[in-house]
């Protein structure tokens, strides 16, 4: 892992067409900007976290929730 320490407005560049902009501190956070393609994901980790067990849960529901499911569906015509 690469540690830098910055100020708030200078950048860090990813490649040659992700930049980091650090915006100013906060206590003990920092504000960042990324500028990056269109096509590049960008989340934080804790979403991505909880997506992922979200659908660890859903994978292990048992009959009852399909049933549940369908409580909530129309009817197929």
């Amino acid at each position: 892992m690469l540690v830098l320490t910055r100020k708030p407005g200078e950048k860090i560049m990813i490649g040659e067409d992700i930049v980091i902009t650090v915006m100013e501190g906060r206590g003990d956070g920092v504000r960042i900007g990324i500028e990056a393609p269109r096509g590049v994901t960008i989340q934080r980790s804790e979403v991505v976290e909880a997506i992922a067990a979200a659908n660890i849960a859903a994978a292990q529901a048992g009959p009852e929730a399909e049933e549940l499911l369908k409580a909530f569906l129309p009817p197929l015509s």
